[in-house]
Formats: C-alpha cells, sequence, structure tokens
C-alpha cells in the first residue's frame, strides 16, 4: 500500500497551503500559539484554527498542548525539517525574511538590577534565542519612569504603581521582606527576648541598599510598629552585594525573599524573624505611553507577566 504523504489526505500529495505552514512554522519555533500570533500579526483564534486545519490535512497531532505552550511532536519535527528551509527562503526573496526582521528595532527594558538579574532575563532567554533583541538599563524606579516617559525605554520594571495616568502599569510579582543574617549573629540575636529583638539588633552592623534605609525602615514600621534608630554599617546599591556581605558574616539586612532563598535553604542565612504579616511590595510592568509598532515589544511584556505568576 502506498504510504500517506504527510501534507496529504489521500494516497497522492496535496498542495500545501502556505499560510498554515508559516503559521506551523512560527508555532514550533515560538514554542506557543500566543507569541506565534504576535509574530504573525494574526489572533490566537486564528493561529489555533489555522493549526487545527493543518492536524486535519495530515491526520496527525502537530502539538501537545501544555499548561504553558506547546511541545511539537515527532510529526512536527519531520514537516518542520522539511519545509522550514523552503519557507525561510521564500520569506526572504519577498523581504520578510531572516535579513527583515534583523531590523526590528531592540526592545528597552528597565528595572531593579536584582530583579532583571535573577527572574526578568532568565525568563527572556527562549525570546533572545528567536531573535528578540534587548538593550537592558538598571536603576531606581522614579528615575526610570521619567526616562520611560521621555521615550528612552519600552517597558519599566517598577517597585511601585507610577502616580498619575499617563503611564499603563499592570502588576507584576509580589516580593516579601525578610531579615536575616548569618547564623552566627542569628544565635546571638536569638539569646534576646523576642520582645527585645530591635533592640538587640543595635549592636549587630546593619548592611543596607541606601543612606536613608528604605526596605529597613519600612520593616521596622510595618513588622515591630516602631522607627528605626540605626546607622548603616554599609551602603551599597546592589542587593547582589547586599546578600554577599550578610552571607559572609559582616551583619544583618533586610532583603527580598526571592534574592535569598538560595541561601535560606542551604542554611547560609537564618530568619532573625518570622512574623505572621510579613511586608510585602508589588512590583509593576509599566509601558511607554502610545502604541508601539515593535510586535518585539509585546513579546516581552506578556513573556514577564506571564513569568511573573511564579516569581
Amino acid at each position: 500500500m502506498r504510504p500517506i504523504d504527510p501534507l496529504s489526505t489521500t494516497g497522492t500529495p496535496a498542495q500545501p497551503d502556505l499560510n498554515l505552514l508559516r503559521t506551523f512554522l512560527a508555532v514550533y519555533r515560538s514554542g506557543s500559539f500566543t507569541a506565534a500570533a504576535q509574530l504573525l500579526g494574526l489572533s490566537q483564534p486564528t493561529v489555533t484554527t489555522q493549526i487545527r486545519s493543518l492536524e486535519r490535512q495530515t491526520r496527525r497531532e502537530l502539538f501537545e498542548r501544555l499548561p504553558r505552550g506547546v511541545a511539537p511532536t515527532t510529526v512536527a519535527d519531520e514537516l518542520a525539517a522539511r519545509v522550514a528551509a523552503p519557507l525561510d527562503a521564500l520569506a526572504e526573496a519577498t523581504g520578510h525574511g531572516p535579513r527583515a526582521e534583523s531590523r526590528v528595532d531592540p526592545v528597552h527594558l528597565a528595572g531593579p538590577a536584582e530583579l532583571l538579574s535573577t527572574r526578568a532575563l532568565p525568563a527572556l532567554a527562549p525570546l533572545v534565542t528567536e531573535g528578540v533583541r534587548l538593550r537592558v538599563a538598571t536603576g531606581l524606579t522614579e528615575p526610570l519612569l521619567d526616562e520611560l516617559r521621555a521615550g528612552r525605554h519600552d517597558l519599566v520594571i517598577a517597585t511601585g504603581r507610577p502616580r498619575g495616568r499617563t503611564l499603563s502599569a499592570v502588576p507584576l510579582t509580589d516580593e516579601e521582606f525578610v531579615l536575616v543574617a548569618a547564623p552566627a549573629w542569628a544565635d546571638r540575636v536569638a539569646q534576646r527576648p523576642a520582645a527585645d529583638r530591635p533592640a538587640a539588633l543595635h549592636d549587630v552592623p546593619l548592611i543596607t541598599y541606601a543612606e536613608d534605609l528604605p526596605i529597613v525602615r519600612r520593616y521596622w514600621r510595618h513588622v515591630f510598629g516602631r522607627r528605626l534608630n540605626c546607622r548603616a554599617a554599609v551602603s551599597v546599591p546592589d542587593l547582589r552585594a547586599v546578600l554577599a556581605l550578610v552571607t559572609a558574616g559582616a551583619g544583618f539586612s533586610v532583603l527580598p525573599r526571592y534574592l535569598c532563598a538560595g541561601e535560606l535553604e542551604s542554611g547560609a542565612l537564618v530568619l532573625l524573624d518570622a512574623p505572621e504579616d510579613a511586608p510585602i511590595n508589588t512590583g509593576f510592568l509599566v509601558q511607554r505611553p502610545g502604541t508601539s509598532d515593535n510586535p518585539h515589544v509585546d513579546l516581552v511584556r506578556d513573556r514577564l507577566l506571564e513569568a511573573g505568576r511564579t516569581w
């Protein structure tokens, strides 16, 4: 019996629909219907319909639907190997191939160095492998938002909701603040009654992000209900450096839990306090005013919002 061609529903090869194949290849390369839709300028339902149509033609399942994205089947792997080169050549000949895509502007993303380094940029790695280019800046929220308004950035991860109505802000992630020190300091502080803990910490060097102690002062007000009367032993504008100093035994600090989760799990750091109502700060993803004609901005925005649910 004559084998059925993957692009045919009969024993003879069918005339392939180039639009369906282009959509298939976009889904295959991006790993999701949503990303493919944005790359192609289509709606997600249209992409879903086209893939189902191609699956009916091939009488094979091309993608396994996952909670996040899709995974290609072996049939999809074989089909992609057959059609990728011809479709890429055709796209380049018509001005829509890799050379044209390389002219898409980079996405300018800004935010706190720590969150970008440990969460945001790793989440964007798959997009980079698909051709998305990034230009990343770090800094404090208010200056970055001013630069966003001036058009220097496309997206900013902000540590608070922007004031006013000129910027579109969407909640991205919540970060919990924890009071931590190395085990040696924790043992000394633990010898004092819990009610005396804030006073006991006055004898421990404070390692902080900024001279005005914004994170530590907030913790003191929220948890202990009092003002912080303490000066920093070390002030360094990078929470990763604060983490390194505290882990090395230099003193205590208040850090986002996500940043020191590994050290807490390994025992390199110890919680000095475990309040039922820990301070929480909500981070926002803020987009430049107006509409962008760069499709990669939407890809980066949607990927960050999706990943932020798990941070």
